[in-house]
């Protein structure tokens, strides 16, 4: 591996990982969240986090987008605040559809992905978009350098992102088990960062 890729790769490591706020992470908007980090490269990061409903429901939205509702099977479903910075902008994480695209996708892992186009939610509101999804509102950035200050400051743990615990966990339960699937006991979680 020549240098140029080593540095592709360190500047994308938290690509497709979950940030998990460590405990003493008293910021508000934060305070026990997972993001997944959807984009990490020399410019910044950036997430979107997966266990902050809101009181607004996904057919209410689409209500106000004037986007008819025929899937059945999302009324009820609460969108979601993906962070502190352009909530007004509307994300959804999916997983794959067979020969199926929509325009502003990004591509996180190999399951996972991230449209930013108003073409899937007529597919989701037409019960024709991805058998998994998340609609989240606003997202999480950080400017270069400062994830990984973060990390180094003991804010934050990381590991593999997990589709199970994005769609199939209850909002409620998602950072204990993202916490647990990194083999932590969460009683164990200490506040002080083991390096210098």
């Amino acid at each position: 591996m020549d240098d140029a890729e080593s540095q592709q790769q360190d500047s994308s490591f938290l690509q497709g990982q979950f940030l998990i706020a460590m405990p003493n992470l008293a910021d508000p908007y934060f305070e026990h969240s997972v993001t997944l980090i959807c984009q990490h490269n020399d410019e910044g990061c950036f997430g979107l986090t997966i266990n902050r409903p809101i009181q607004v429901t996904v057919t209410e939205l689409f209500d106000q987008l004037n986007i008819p509702v025929e899937n059945e099977s999302i009324k009820g479903l609460k969108a979601l605040s993906g962070g502190p910075v352009q909530p007004e902008q509307g994300f959804v994480i999916h997983d794959k559809k067979i020969e199926k695209t929509w325009e502003n996708t990004l591509q996180v892992t190999d399951d996972l992905f991230v449209t930013a186009s108003r073409d899937i939610l007529f597919d989701i509101a037409a019960d024709n978009g991805p058998e998994n999804f998340l609609l989240i509102l606003g997202c999480a950035s950080w400017i270069a350098g400062q994830m990984e200050a973060e990390v180094l400051n003991n804010s934050w743990l990381n590991c593999d992102a997990n589709s199970k615990i994005i769609f199939n966990t209850p909002y409620s339960e998602r950072w204990n088990g993202a916490v647990e699937k990194m083999g932590i006991n969460v009683a164990f979680i200490s506040d002080v960062a083991g390096h210098d």
